[in-house]
């Protein structure tokens, strides 16, 4: 069975930045892993994923440009770098995986496998 194991949320200042990743483990089936966020009373949010056998990357477009996704397949590891950070960046991010698609790498119900989640608050 496939676990995820977000880290790296915090408290952090408008303007900083964080670095959350996900580790994979018993992972065998998934093409996309990718990164979903939910802010207090909205629904939860695909902001980015990569294709983790040819590296094809896509984002949100309320995120491009600040967030960058990447992965070390030696570690099992799914990056997720967020600059400039903004007030409404405030959610818990969560990794996803198991989508063998390719058509909504950024839909939730892609993905059958989540993690727990790591908050981020960020303060203006």
């Amino acid at each position: 069975q496939v676990q995820l194991v977000e880290s790296g949320g915090g408290s952090v200042q408008a303007g900083g930045s964080l670095r959350l990743s996900c580790l994979a483990s018993r992972l065998t089936y998934t093409t996309y892993i990718a990164w979903f966020r939910q802010a207090p009373g909205k629904g939860r949010e695909g902001v980015a994923a990569i294709d983790t056998k040819d590296g094809t990357i896509l984002y949100a477009d309320s995120v491009k440009g600040r967030f960058t996704i990447s992965q070390d397949n030696a570690k099992s590891i799914v990056y997720l770098q967020i600059n400039t950070l903004k007030p409404e960046d405030t959610a818990m991010y969560y990794c996803a995986a198991g989508y063998t698609g390719s058509r909504m790498p950024l839909a939730e119900n892609s993905y059958p496998a989540w993690g727990q989640g790591t908050q981020v608050t960020v303060s203006s």
